[in-house]
């Protein structure tokens, strides 16, 4: 596949996965990662939205990790869209995985409403004009609620989601309160939090967060992650998450 300039192909380290990044934009993390295995859960033949899609890991990676599921990709941004379609194509999953262009506030213009099994989604961590703004406009709007704010993926997932319909999200830890007040103000219960530590002696850096629709209140709090050893290697958890 012809290649973009600043444009390289890594390999997923997952069942021969392979994923296009620009250099020069947001390339996906650890969080990514995370998201996916933490949602590996999914039911076989579910249906799958990924708000926020970016360079279409998400997808990709929940394809291997889970069972007959259709999955679709939404991003805002035409050319990273465009990248995550020829990830897809690169892979050979067109019959698994779509990507399509739309911000997602049009998306109650595409689906109708309990239409979705899954949600999964890396949405923005900073509100707007918070943090560093010296940041092209595709990691802008990758990290700052620009096009939508975290209230914006979470009313729009409930109006999406079956009942019993999960979202899965990963996010900061100082935004819990946020995540909680509105899954909760939308009919999402919160089920299952995990915190992500860089190591044992330090803070979290991300959580985790399972909500049902209209599911009774019952949260359990699962033990962390933490991604490094105090030798700086990467922990059990973190090497059976990439299959090492």
């Amino acid at each position: 596949m012809k290649l973009k300039e600043n444009e390289r192909i890594d390999d997923l380290e997952l069942n021969g996965l392979k994923i296009i990044q620009n250099k020069n934009g947001f390339c996906f993390g650890m969080d990514s990662v995370l998201l996916s295995d933490f949602a590996k859960e999914i039911k076989k033949n579910s249906t799958i939205l990924d708000m926020g899609t970016g360079t279409g890991i998400l997808g990709i990676l929940l394809s291997a990790k889970t069972q007959d599921t259709k999955i679709t990709g939404v991003e805002i941004q035409p050319e990273v869209a465009q990248m995550a379609q020829r990830s897809v194509q690169l892979n050979h999953l067109e019959e698994r995985i779509d990507i399509i262009c739309k911000d997602i506030k049009e998306l109650k213009k595409i689906y109708e409403t309990q239409s979705l099994d899954a949600i999964v989604t890396n949405p923005p961590y900073k509100k707007k004009g918070t943090g560093g703004i010296n940041e092209n406009e595709a990691k802008l709007i990758s990290r700052h609620e620009i096009t939508a704010n975290l209230e914006d993926f979470i009313s729009i997932a409930s109006y999406l989601l079956k009942d019993q319909g999960s979202i899965y999200m990963v996010h900061r830890p100082e935004r819990l309160a946020d995540i909680m007040t509105s899954l909760r103000k939308y009919k999402l219960e919160p089920k299952v939090i995990k915190f992500v530590h860089p190591n044992q002696e330090k803070e979290p850096n991300l959580i985790l967060v399972k909500a049902i629709k209209n599911a009774r209140p019952f949260l359990k709090v699962e033990k962390p992650i933490y991604i490094y050893d105090l030798q700086g290697n990467y922990t059990k958890d973190i090497l059976e998450i990439y299959n090492k």
